[in-house]
């Protein structure tokens, strides 16, 4: 059973990813928030690093390969996202960008400095999952269309991170925070995924 939702996570994140640059691509937009990106790409970087550094095991791979996907929606963002801002900030979007990543890059590297490398990991992931799955939802009502979005992306998310809950939140031992902060992650997961398929329903 861990190794079916390990593996059951790992696909759902990786569906998101491949999702988000194919949409991204074809509908000349980012497909993942500005904040939900940079705290993926900081979180990824520094356990991947860690990984080769201190420990390398099959995880240490697979952040890596999310990294690297990461860094192409990361292109989208840049290549497709200032026409998203509004008119009278977009000459702010470059150094807006930049200080969101290097924001939400603090904000992992508290967490890494803080705990011990499990707790650092598992802690800021679901606290980051938790904002993700709101930000979402934000997006859909901002931009007031499914555009960039899709009901794999988001389906994939909830199963991605409904998974570790079980398996790290469950499983392992209980664990509270993971099972508070998973459920949170859940409840606005299938919340977005009834909004989404409302708007494909009015055919926003």
């Amino acid at each position: 059973m861990n190794m079916f939702l390990l593996l059951l996570g790992g696909i759902g994140w990786t569906i998101v990813y491949i999702g988000c640059i194919r949409l991204g691509f074809r509908d000349k937009t980012y497909a993942m928030p500005l904040f939900a990106l940079g705290l993926n790409i900081a979180w990824e970087a520094i356990y991947a690093f860690r990984g080769l550094i201190v420990e390398t095991s099959p995880q240490t791979f697979v952040n890596l390969t999310w990294m690297c996907l990461d860094i192409a929606i990361i292109y989208t963002y840049f290549k497709f996202g200032k026409k998203e801002f509004p008119e009278n900030a977009q000459k702010y979007f470059v150094s807006f960008s930049i200080l969101a990543f290097i924001t939400c890059a603090v904000i992992e590297l508290a967490f890494f400095i803080t705990f011990d490398p499990l707790g650092a990991a598992q802690y800021s992931a679901f606290a980051q999952n938790a904002a993700m799955s709101i930000l979402f939802i934000v997006m859909l009502f901002r931009r007031n269309s499914t555009r960039g979005q899709s009901m794999t992306i988001a389906i994939a998310k909830c199963i991605g991170t409904l998974a570790p809950t079980l398996q790290q939140g469950v499983l392992w031992e209980i664990n509270p925070y993971i099972i508070m902060t998973g459920a949170v992650c859940f409840v606005f997961d299938i919340l977005y995924i009834y909004l989404l398929y409302r708007f494909k329903k009015e055919g926003k």
